[in-house]
Order: C-alpha cells, then structure tokens, then sequence
C-alpha cells in the first residue's frame, strides 16, 4: 500500500554502513569509548562515529516499540549510530537484528563508563533541560560540548527538556559525541516540527501518514519463535477468510473494571454502526457461505470475557490468541505473545482500536491503515457509565500519537496558537485533543 521513497532506500543503505563502521567491536567505537571514560569535552571530529543511546525502561511494549523507532529516526537525521540499552534482554528476545553484519545492542558488562542509564531521569545534571538552564554551560557548547548529555523525553518531560525541538539545541547538540535518549513516546511528530529537520523529513517521507510503517517495517522484524506464533496462528484460524476484522480493546488498571459491559458495548455498536461486522449469528447460521464469504473477527484483550461476547454475539469466527488478563512489563514471554499480536492485527482487512492505546498504535501502523477508534475518558475521569455517542471515529491516519509535544514555538519565541494547526501535515489527535499526529493534506478538522 505504501511504498518507501527511493531517498529514504538510499538513507537507510548510508545509515546501515554508518552502523556497522561504528558499532560495537569496532575501533572507532573503542575510541569513543576511551574518550567518554577519559570525560574529556571535546567536540567529536567530522570523521569520528557519534553514538544515540536508547534506554528502554519499565513500560509496555506499545511504549518501547514506538520510542526505538523514534530514535532511530533521529538517529538516522543526525547521522548517529543507534545502540539500544535493553529492558530485561527484551529487544534480543523479540526482533531480529535490523542492520547487517553488526549489531544494536548495547553491550552488556561493565565496560561502558556510564553504569547507571536507567537511572537518568530529569532530575540528573547531565540532562539537555538542566545544562540550558545553566546558561554559562550551554553558552559554551559549541567549544566544547559535554561528552555526553541526556535527552529527557519521557511524558513528564517539562519546558526546558522540550528545548530539545528548537534549532538551536539541535545545533548545540551536534557536537556531543554520546546522546542518551529516555522516552516513551511517538516523537516523529515533533521532529517534524523542527525547522532544521524539516528538508530531510519532507524528501524521506512523502507520505506523512506513512512515517511509522515504514520505520516498522524495517526495523521490528519478530525474532524466529515470535514469527513462528504469528504464522502458525494464522495459517491455522485466519487464513482464507473473505474478510478479517481486529478488534483491540484495553482497559487499563485502576480506570475501570477489567470487564466493563460499557467498553463491549461501545465495540459493539461501532461494529454495527459502521457495518464492521455481519449480523448477529449470521455467521453460523447461513451454512451456505465458503470461508472465503465468511468475517473472521481476531480479538486481542488481556482479558477472555470481550472475546467471549463477542462470540457468543456472532455465533462463530472469533478467535483470540492469548488470555494474559494483567499486563506484565517484566515478563519477555508476555512480551512475545504481545508483539505476536500486534503483528496478527496488523494483517486485518479492518481495524477497531481503543483510544490512548499504544498497542493498537503500532498494529494499525504496521498495517499501514486508518482503524476505526473509540475514544474513551482521560485517566484522570470517572469511567463511563455509558456508550458516547458517537461509539467511534475514523482516524485521519495510521501514524500513532505524540503523547508529549512542546507546545512552544522555537522561531517565534512563545507557545503556538494552535498546535493542531502548526503545520499542514499536524493534526490533534482524535483520542486526545491535547496530542498531536502527522497526517497527509490539510490540518483543518
């Protein structure tokens, strides 16, 4: 459906050399590493390899995914090699390795000089917020920039870490030769956003809808047991069927009931509304249609009770992998058959995704397809004690949402009016008005 520009085939051609003339084993790589051991500041020369670490920490995996992909993209716009520091040897047990003959993976062990990463946060003085707000640090960067500094990018992030989007921080930031990334957020969308960036963004992705699926695609092929899981699961109960339905519902621990008659309800009369599904029991009472005439519907939920209504509702053609009922951060295996998952609705003729979910991010993202998306309260609310009306709403895009933007205007010095119209290809999303998206055309509603 979408095809990569020829520009972002040359980019990733350029970045795969970069990784592996600097990755782990490399000189150049020992080198950098003496250097940041040493604490010397001095900014890195035009041959020397530059270094973006990604820190993984204790998030869901929808949350982990789509910030490795953000930082790859940066990686990639700054011509840094990428290394990503692993939760619980998670990325190892998941995906494959993207770039060939090295690896991604930040060495384990007790070489690195820094042996703390996870515990960077936006207290640490290391951070990009806390060198700006000392100005006679960040007033002498471009001398001698610090030998590494933390980009603090999390949800919390406050004012001066969002610097980060401005032109003149990206441009102090060139000469740092490790950059540590903590986020656990989509930052494509405010990347974009950033004037400098802008050229290379615009030739690499044509189409802005498409951001996210190319990046996945590339990047997140599922290690051989996972692919293992995905192909045997749908060669055995979704292949051949006329149409493929993906319902994803979550609902979250400590906002309502894991079992909320709203929330099936909601699924339900979207489904209904917007002719998602076939009729009630139609599909095993009309005994005269093939499979290849016939809606299957693949429910993904931590909880059984969803799948079973919505079973029980059509009669047959429902099936849901895993019954994991509580989300396990920690847990790799819980990991695998998520990711499974993501992948299993990624191959869906039609999408149904619960707002806020980044889960159902990155499986409509794979897809490359708009899901139809029920919105649901802020966290912060009571739960709903009734279906809104309406149930559902078209996604202007596949991309995910930045669940964090700056809503500052770096070239005009104060906050935007609108940052859901900072741009033509800027959206507020539709699950949160505060969260922006990257679509294609026009930014008006």
């Amino acid at each position: 459906m979408h095809k990569p520009s020829p520009y972002l085939v040359a980019k990733l051609r350029k970045h795969e050399a970069l990784q592996k003339r600097c990755g782990p084993g490399t000189a150049p790589y020992a080198k950098a590493l003496r250097q940041l051991e040493s604490g010397g500041s001095a900014a890195a020369a035009d041959d020397d390899c530059r270094y973006l670490v990604s820190i993984s920490y204790n998030r869901g995996l929808g949350n982990r995914i789509l910030a490795i992909a953000s930082a790859f993209l940066y990686a990639v716009l700054t011509e840094r090699a990428l290394l990503i520091e692993q939760y619980h040897g998670d990325v190892a047990a998941l995906f494959c390795e993207p770039f060939p003959e090295t690896t991604w993976l930040f060495p384990d062990g007790r070489r690195f000089p820094l042996r703390i990463l996870r515990d960077l946060d936006g207290k640490s003085k290391e951070s990009l917020g806390n060198l700006l707000k000392n100005t006679s640090s960040s007033s002498s960067w471009s001398d001698r920039p610090p030998p590494y500094v933390y980009l603090n990018l999390e949800g919390g992030a406050d004012f001066h870490d969002k610097l980060f989007y401005c032109d003149e921080q990206q441009r102090l930031l060139r000469g740092a030769p490790w950059l540590l990334m903590k986020t656990d957020c989509y930052l494509a969308p405010g990347l974009f956003l950033a004037p400098s960036l802008q050229g290379e963004l615009h030739r690499m992705f044509p189409e802005k809808n498409a951001v996210f699926h190319h990046l996945g695609r590339y990047l997140f092929h599922p290690a051989n047991a996972v692919w293992h899981n995905i192909t045997a699961y749908h060669r055995e109960h979704l292949a051949g069927a006329g149409k493929l339905v993906g319902i994803q519902l979550r609902v979250y621990r400590g906002e309502t009931a894991q079992v909320s008659q709203v929330v099936l309800d909601q699924a339900l009369s979207c489904a209904r509304r917007e002719k998602l599904l076939p009729a009630a029991g139609t599909n095993t009472t009309n005994a005269t249609l093939s499979l290849s005439e016939q809606t299957t519907v693949l429910v993904t939920s931590l909880n059984p009770w969803y799948y079973e209504r919505i079973r029980d509702e059509l009669g047959g053609g429902v099936h849901q992998p895993s019954q994991e009922r509580w989300q396990r951060s920690e847990d790799t295996a819980h990991d695998m058959k998520a990711l499974s998952e993501m992948y299993l609705l990624s191959t869906c003729d039609v999408l149904l995704t619960s707002g806020m979910s980044t889960f159902g991010y990155v499986a409509q993202g794979l897809a490359g397809q708009a899901p139809w998306l029920m919105p649901r309260r802020p966290p912060w609310e009571a739960p709903a004690t009734e279906v809104p009306d309406p149930p559902c709403v078209r996604a202007a895009s596949p991309e995910p949402c930045f669940h964090s933007p700056s809503s500052y205007n770096c070239a005009a010095r104060r906050n935007y009016d609108d940052i859901g119209k900072a741009a033509p290809f800027v959206r507020r999303c539709e699950d949160a008005s505060w969260w922006i998206k990257l679509v294609d055309g026009s930014s008006q509603w």
